[in-house]
């Protein structure tokens, strides 16, 4: 019979895995701790502006993200014309890849990092060049700048990685910048950059207005607490935020998104508060896993990344007799979000009983 054809490049793209729910267990309370999410729920006072803005969910959202642009411009200290919205980070990531590559045109990364990655490269045509991460699970910047070729169109620096989570630092970041040709537009992720901690920490927005071809990625997901409402924003060159702008989905940063996303920004000093929260657990999580003698990556995220191998599936398989539900990644290892302190207890439990075993 036949059927209506659809594009061969579809044929390349791999399936998002998502962060699983835990399966409800009689007795005990179970956590997701597989998602990145920030277990903390919205501020009372983005709650209430959220409220007031469902009671207008019968009228279209403002296609330009006016108010959201201007404030992230403000924010930042960036002119509004190098603020472009979408619908999360990686959102905005697509409309980068489908502003940037035709079909055959390379994207260099690291590997493995965001899973979204080959998603949105492979749906554009365009081919994936996956650079191994180093020993210590850090980018290899050299190695990535090396495989640049005259198809690279595109170059992304997840940084802090997920799900490893190293961080890249500054000088790293800068000598790097200084290999890529200038027609090659190197894209830095922050999605988890709130949660960066220590010296050296890479400033996105001096590299940015230092250099025509950087641009930032960022999101309201994570430290922000607004997962559910998917909002994410690029601080990029002006002509590539204006094709940004051209490949973005007409209407789909929603009024609710925007106006939540606005009152976020307002309330950044109590949002602070939590996000030091999240990486004083982060820092007390892997003291208790290195004291019970597990090597673990210096996470500079909202996460802890276990290099399991071959063990994956047995350590999901505790973690979810002990009512955590985490993330694996193929027979690379497993990712565990920082959650609520008892989630946080119960995988120290489950490491410490598993590096006993």
């Amino acid at each position: 019979m036949d059927t209506p054809r659809l594009r061969s490049a579809l044929d390349q793209v791999p399936a998002y895995v998502a962060g699983k729910p835990p399966v409800p267990r009689e007795g005990l309370t179970v956590y997701k701790v597989s998602s990145n999410e920030n277990p903390n729920p919205p501020l009372p006072s983005v709650l209430e502006v959220i409220r007031e803005a469902a009671g207008q969910v019968n009228r279209y959202p403002d296609m330009g993200v006016t108010g959201l642009t201007d404030a992230l411009a403000e924010y930042l200290d960036v002119p509004r014309e190098q603020i472009a919205t979408g619908t999360g980070s990686v959102g905005v990531l697509a409309q980068v890849i489908q502003s940037t590559c035709d079909p055959g045109d390379e994207v260099v990364y690291a590997w493995r990092s965001f899973e979204a990655y080959p998603i949105v490269v492979a749906i554009a045509g365009a081919r994936s060049v996956q650079i191994p991460l180093t020993s210590d699970h850090r980018h290899d910047l050299d190695a990535m700048a090396a495989a640049i070729t005259d198809r690279t169109r595109v170059v992304l620096v997840c940084t802090p990685n997920n799900p490893t989570g190293p961080a890249v630092k500054h000088a790293e970041l800068e000598d790097f910048i200084a290999k890529v040709p200038r027609d090659v537009l190197i894209v830095v992720d922050e999605a988890y950059l709130e949660f960066v901690e220590g010296e050296g920490e890479v400033d996105g927005l001096s590299l940015r207005r230092q250099h025509d071809n950087v641009m930032l990625l960022r999101t309201f997901s994570k430290a922000y607490g607004l997962a559910g409402l998917r909002v994410g924003y690029a601080i990029a060159p002006e002509p590539v935020a204006e094709a940004l702008r051209k490949t973005a989905t007409p209407f789909g940063v929603n009024l609710i998104a925007q106006a939540a996303a606005i009152a976020s920004l307002d309330a950044k000093d109590e949002l602070d508060v939590r996000v030091k929260d999240i990486v004083a657990e982060r820092a007390r999580v892997l003291a208790g896993l290195r004291e019970a003698g597990w090597e673990m990556t210096d996470s500079q995220a909202n996460f802890v990344w276990f290099p399991l191998g071959e063990r994956t599936g047995d350590f999901v398989a505790a973690c979810a007799d002990a009512g955590l539900s985490v993330r694996p990644y193929g027979t690379d290892g497993v990712r565990v979000s920082i959650g609520e302190t008892e989630a946080n207890d119960r995988l120290l439990d489950v490491a410490r009983e598993f590096a006993r075993a």
